[in-house]
């Protein structure tokens, strides 16, 4: 046996460190009862009826639910316009809700009708 094992100062100078623990507490974010948050704010729904998208923004607070999780809100003066709706993504959208809608043994595989999209069928030349 060492002289130094049996040194009590030497164990009592260790510690236990998590390298993967944050040196500070995470942030909180305020939290507000329904319809009492401030002007300026908005929920992901409410800002795509204004015709907007977060755009990438941080969360800033959270309206309370009636379900089980809080709803997040964002800036709506950082908010960004809704990207336009192409041809090529409203026809993967049909296809997969066609197929969600559809069982597998019954999907005949008829697409879409391309008339009823909005911008009616695509040119040749749109590619």
């Amino acid at each position: 046996m060492r002289a130094h094992d049996s040194d009590s100062s030497t164990t009592e100078d260790l510690v236990d460190v998590d390298p993967y623990t944050p040196e500070k507490p995470p942030a909180t974010i305020p939290v507000y009862k329904r319809n009492e948050a401030p002007e300026g704010l908005a929920t992901k729904r409410q800002l795509r009826d204004m015709g907007l998208r977060p755009g990438g923004q941080q969360v800033v607070a959270e309206v309370e639910s009636r379900g089980p999780r809080n709803g997040f809100l964002y800036e709506i003066a950082l908010a960004k316009p809704v990207r336009p709706m192409t041809l090529a993504k409203e026809f993967a959208l049909d296809q997969a809700m066609a197929a969600r809608q559809t069982c597998p043994e019954c999907h005949e595989g008829t697409p879409a009708d391309p008339t009823s999209y909005l911008n009616g069928p695509a040119s040749p030349m749109a590619a």
